[in-house]
């Protein structure tokens, strides 16, 4: 990169919904550290988002606080990345009602999400469940982020925050970096330990079916022993053999070793061995994370030091772009 040329922004946020599953480490989250040398990264967790399902206080703030230290157990640097709470910087809101303002009913009425959770949550259709796409987009254009990770989920929220920096931009003027979406290098995908033709899901209802990375080893051991394989008796990879298919990938994350090596290391070997082999190469993967985040949980005052320095650098970028924004659509300069 040329000394002159800035680093692209990029921007994330997460939900405080619970552990991150063994399937998602390997999937996106151990590619964070990379993400840091090439791109400014903004971190936030979406705290506001959370809310548009009823939440039992003292629980949705222990998480909140439980997801910020994971995140940085996960290998975000608090100094080399802008990481912090989202209602803590209150840009966010107040662009969102600017842009809801330049949005158009029918768009978000489209968006299939809010139907699935509509239908999910019948007993509690409100308005932040409709508008909450605008205020992803807030998130995403107070920082003039250049490029935003998605899933396949959050295409069409990308896709409308798109629409509206370009609407705001044609009615007021260049404003807003229009954002691309960023499609991180498909990491390998973790299947369910019980099932394993389906993803490994934080949502299952099989105990025995998700590691998530803070489990302790005694139960990562007993989930492994537990482990759908097959009636063969050989270890390796083929069309048939999903259980044994995801154990062999799983050992390869855990291990950095390829498949063939994984073949070759159990050859003749049972499955009982092969499955206590696994649980113990994801135990040892997992125990730096767990390590380090019992570490900032112990230390809730540096975890508080740096989600306010994390809020003020935020606010100070985002009120940037914010208070631009104010003086296009015609509000009155207070300062």
């Amino acid at each position: 990169m040329a000394e002159n040329e800035r680093k692209k922004v990029i921007l994330s946020g997460i939900q405080p919904t619970g552990v991150f599953t063994l399937g998602n480490y390997v999937g996106a989250i151990r590619n964070w550290d990379t993400l840091q040398e090439e791109f400014d990264c903004i971190y936030f967790i979406a705290d506001q988002h959370a809310i548009t399902v009823r939440k039992d206080p003292v629980k949705f703030r222990q998480q909140t606080v439980e997801s910020y230290a994971l995140t940085l157990a996960c290998g975000i640097d608090p100094k080399r990345s802008i990481a912090f709470i989202q209602s803590h910087n209150p840009n966010h809101s107040q662009l969102s009602w600017i842009l809801g303002c330049v949005t158009q009913f029918g768009e978000l009425s489209r968006m299939t999400q809010f139907k699935d959770k509509a239908a999910k949550h019948a007993d509690d259709i409100n308005a932040g469940l409709f508008t909450y796409p605008v205020l992803m987009a807030a998130d995403i254009l107070t920082y003039n982020a250049d490029v935003v990770p998605i899933g396949d989920d959050q295409r069409q929220h990308l896709e409308l925050a798109r629409n509206i920096a370009v609407r705001f931009n044609q009615r007021y003027g260049d404003m807003f970096t229009v954002p691309e979406g960023y499609y991180p290098k498909v990491g390998a995908r973790i299947k369910s330990l019980q099932e394993p033709t389906k993803k490994m899901s934080k949502s299952d209802d099989n105990p025995n079916a998700t590691v998530f990375i803070l489990d302790d080893k005694d139960t990562i051991m007993r989930k492994f022993k537990r482990a759908v394989t097959d009636s063969d008796s050989e270890i390796r990879f083929a069309e048939g053999k999903d259980g044994i298919n995801n154990l062999l990938t799983i050992y390869s994350c855990a291990t950095g070793k390829t498949i063939e090596e994984a073949e070759r290391e159990f050859a003749g070997k049972g499955y009982g061995e092969f499955k206590l082999a696994v649980g113990e190469a994801v135990a040892d993967y997992l125990e730096p994370v767990r390590t380090k985040f019992a570490q900032l949980m112990d230390d809730k005052a540096y975890l508080k030091e740096c989600w306010t320095d994390g809020a003020q650098r935020a606010f100070r970028l985002s009120n940037k772009v914010f208070t631009k924004a104010c003086r296009k659509i015609g509000f009155v300069d207070y300062r």
